[in-house]
């Protein structure tokens, strides 16, 4: 494997809300894009996504015609996982947060991808070198964690395994700095830097509206008002979905063991419930 990574071509496994968006993104911004997922219908849905990204930027003047144009020159779908990668200089798995779904793709990935290709996660949690560990080349794996919506949200967290090379880190910043992104590095811990934070202040939102110190919508603005928040942890969870940030925290609470990151009883009873945030239509807030 070189020791080097010049990327041109992108795959992303995963036509959901972090997959299109990832590669919406980098098709925008000069990159041979592929949009890889296990059916023709998700990955055309994928698209219909990307598109309706494309056609908002342009209605709202924050992107040229012109770009948004060839930007869909350069994007394509495959439902075939082996034929989409064969070619790839960059991977980006978007697939849920499954340790064992992850590790089983990566097999696929590095059996069929070429031995240059830089593999990245974008695991909000979970760790990169368990990941790793299911590829014979694990120091060309990295995570790359963007933030939804990927066209607006600024920041890419970039996660450096125990085996990952400083050659990965390096392209994975150079990726990152070309699709406009700011890019921070952190170690392979759990939750990283920015899911341990935003966990441990949804999850303290939550008990607060349990208990009714105040309304969610009050548990918000003062967020947003007071610290300048984009959005309010309540909301956040809700755009998120319940479900993954129960997931999220139960995965932190073994890692971690501290009850900063114990689930919320209300957290619980609403998954159980099917409100699972805007997806469902209903949350801490109706859709």
């Amino acid at each position: 494997m070189s020791s080097t990574f010049e990327i041109r071509r992108v795959v992303v496994i995963g036509a959901g809300t972090m997959g299109h968006g990832i590669a919406g993104q980098a098709a925008r911004f000069g990159y041979d894009v592929v949009l890889n997922d296990i059916d023709d219908a998700r990955v055309n849905k994928g698209l219909s996504a990307i598109e309706a990204v494309y056609r908002a930027g342009v209605d709202k003047g924050k992107l040229a015609a012109a770009d948004a144009e060839a930007a869909r020159g350069r994007l394509r779908g495959a439902s075939d996982l082996e034929a989409a990668v064969a070619g790839a200089d960059l991977v980006v798995e978007a697939v849920p947060e499954s340790m064992d779904l992850k590790r089983a793709l990566f097999a696929r990935v590095e059996a069929a991808a070429p031995a240059t290709a830089l593999l990245g996660t974008n695991t909000s949690s979970l760790s990169v070198t368990e990941i790793a560990a299911a590829v014979k080349a694990p120091e060309r794996v990295v995570g790359l964690h963007f933030f939804n919506p990927v066209a607006v949200m600024p920041l890419l967290e970039i996660v450096r395994g125990e085996y990952t090379s400083d050659a990965a880190i390096e392209a994975a910043r150079a990726f990152g700095a070309r699709i406009e992104k700011t890019c921070i590095v952190v170690c392979d811990s759990p939750g990283f830097a920015t899911s341990r934070l935003g966990i441990a202040l949804g999850n303290e939102a939550m008990r607060m509206f349990e208990e009714g110190v105040a309304s969610a919508e009050d548990i918000d603005r003062a967020m947003v008002l007071g610290y300048r928040h984009p959005i309010g942890p309540l909301a956040l969870t809700d755009l998120v979905g319940l479900d993954v940030r129960l997931a999220i925290t139960e995965h932190l609470h073994r890692e971690l063991g501290t009850d900063t990151f114990k689930a919320p009883k209300v957290l619980r009873r609403m998954v159980r419930a099917g409100k699972l945030g805007k997806k469902s239509g209903q949350g801490f807030y109706t859709y």
